[in-house]
This record gives C-alpha cells, sequence and structure tokens, in this order.
C-alpha cells in the first residue's frame, strides 16, 4: 500500500494508482469538469485533474493556490504530493494544522499551466480574469462547502466573486507556501497554518 507523504507523485506506480481512482464516485463529477474544461480551452491547455485522495465533491472546504505548475502538469494533478517542494510545503503545513484532506478540495484560481517549458509566469489579470467563471463552475460542484482558503495574492482576487456566489462561505486569506514565501519567512508559513487551523474550526462548526 502507497504510504501518503510528500512528493509521492513522483513515482510513476503512485501516479498510475491515482489515474485508475479517478471514476471513482466521490470525485468522478469533478474529473468530468476537468475534461469538459479541456476540450472548451483546447487540447494545448494543460489542466491537471483533481487529486482522488482528497475530498472531492464531499470536499467542506476548498484550497485555491494560483496555477499549476511543470511538476503538476507532469504527475496530471492538482496535488500536495507533487515532488516540488511548495507541494512538500502545502502538505506539512496541512498536517501541522490538523487538516484532514479528506475534507478538502484544492485548485487554482487559473486551472491551466501558464508558462513554457519548465518555466511558469505569474498569472496575469487576464489570466484571472479568465479563470474565474471556471472557479464559481467548480463551487456548484461542491455543495458541503463551509470554507474557501485563498492562498497568496492572486488566489484572493477570487474573494469578492466568492462572497457574491456563496456568501455563506468562510473565506480566509494567506501566503503561498512557496519556499521563497515560507522557507525563508517562517512567518509566514504561521500564517499559512493558522488559516488552514481556522478552516478546521470551521469543518468542526458545521459538524455540530
Amino acid at each position: 500500500m502507497l504510504t501518503d507523504r510528500p512528493k509521492l507523485l513522483g513515482d510513476p506506480e503512485a501516479r498510475r494508482v491515482r489515474l485508475s481512482q479517478l471514476r471513482e464516485p466521490h470525485v468522478a463529477a469533478l474529473t468530468a469538469f476537468v475534461e469538459a474544461l479541456r476540450q472548451e480551452v483546447g487540447k494545448d491547455a494543460h489542466i491537471p485533474y483533481f487529486d482522488p485522495w482528497d475530498g472531492g465533491v464531499d470536499a467542506q472546504v476548498l484550497l485555491l493556490l494560483e496555477a499549476p505548475g511543470p511538476r503538476a502538469v507532469k504527475s496530471g494533478f492538482v496535488s500536495r504530493n507533487n515532488p516540488d517542494e511548495t507541494a512538500k510545503n502545502f502538505f506539512e503545513i496541512n498536517l501541522a494544522a490538523g487538516l484532514d484532506r479528506k475534507r478538502t478540495v484544492v485548485w487554482n484560481i487559473v486551472p491551466w499551466y501558464i508558462g513554457t517549458g519548465a518555466k511558469i509566469h505569474a498569472a496575469t489579470c487576464t489570466d484571472i480574469k479568465a479563470g474565474i467563471p471556471l472557479l464559481l463552475r467548480l463551487l456548484s460542484l461542491l455543495p458541503r462547502l463551509r470554507a474557501v482558503v485563498l492562498i497568496g495574492r492572486k488566489a484572493e482576487r477570487a474573494q469578492s466573486v466568492i462572497a457574491s456566489a456563496r456568501p455563506k462561505l468562510q473565506l480566509l486569506t494567506c501566503p503561498h507556501p512557496s519556499p521563497l514565501y515560507v522557507n525563508h519567512h517562517p512567518s509566514h508559513r504561521e500564517k499559512v497554518r493558522l488559516a488552514l487551523a481556522a478552516a478546521v474550526d470551521q469543518t468542526l462548526q458545521s459538524a455540530r
């Protein structure tokens, strides 16, 4: 059995297993959503799948980042198990916050890869504007959602749109978990942990 750990999706067998789980009931609608987006946007758009090891449509917390990186494109998944340092940080901080991944779903405000080769560029206003309607479509697939954590300044630009579409959701913000932000600034790592911990509190309140 594969153990959940950072950088797990660097293992081809782990990727094969994850691909075999894409039609499981909790994630099938999200898989169909991604495949529909690929058809709409075009074959050159690299849009990774949702991770079946997360909560899928049963998720109570949406963790919204900026855009998939090259390792997400290679693995095929938006995942805390991707073999890069940002995903490793994200895995570890979620664990420290006590946020069960089965309560979460991870996505990006820009769902396709915005870069060339192994280098990604920062999301532009045009990129974000194109991604917002797709985010709203995603929200309609997540009926149990209680909170959204907007991770990084680019994701924060969706705040007013989400508030308008789903006014009952708790919206939280925190820095991006990339090494640039959290490895050199421990206070940023703690801000991410606190936001995720607040999301834990929200899911516990909704269970009462």
